[in-house]
């Protein structure tokens, strides 16, 4: 992907994304690896990570390798959790913005809900213009190519 920047440090998320370390996969492809969140915030709660380092959200454009990549993660969160937690009657996948974010590398939370506990919901709020938590979907808007050729 053009413009990413590699981390200032080892990134914690570039280790898991290149396979050094202990955690888990659920899921692993050429573009993206998907885990257990370590301090879950739902009955069920998955991160999924582009194996490149992109720091946030912020760093996307509306471009098709863009939209492409965040419909990808979006399309394996749904996929593990209607394979992992099929009674859930709610799920919820979206991003935090920066300052909101707590770890420089893109991560989709993918969550089958309820949050647990119940207050939980407080930390996957929108704050509007001042950016907070950002669903998936409004984030693809926002990246979708003016042409008419992605998909």
């Amino acid at each position: 992907m053009a413009g990413a920047l590699p981390p200032p440090s080892p990134c914690v998320f570039c280790q898991i994304a290149g396979k050094s370390s202990s955690t888990p996969l659920l899921h692993s492809d050429d573009k993206v690896v998907a885990f257990q969140d370590i301090k879950p915030a739902a009955f069920r709660h998955y991160l999924v990570i582009p194996v490149e380092h992109i720091p946030t959200v912020k760093d996307l454009q509306r471009r098709s390798e863009d939209y492409s990549l965040v419909l990808h993660m979006l399309n394996v969160g749904q996929t593990l959790l209607r394979k992992d937690a099929p009674e859930a009657e709610q799920f919820r996948f979206g991003f935090h913005q920066p300052p909101f974010n707590s770890v420089n590398h893109l991560h989709l939370h993918c969550f089958a809900l309820p949050f647990i506990p119940r207050w939980k919901h407080i930390k996957y709020i929108s704050l509007g213009p001042l950016g907070g938590f950002i669903e998936a979907e409004k984030l693809l808007e926002k990246i979708k190519p003016l042409s008419t050729n992605a998909s």
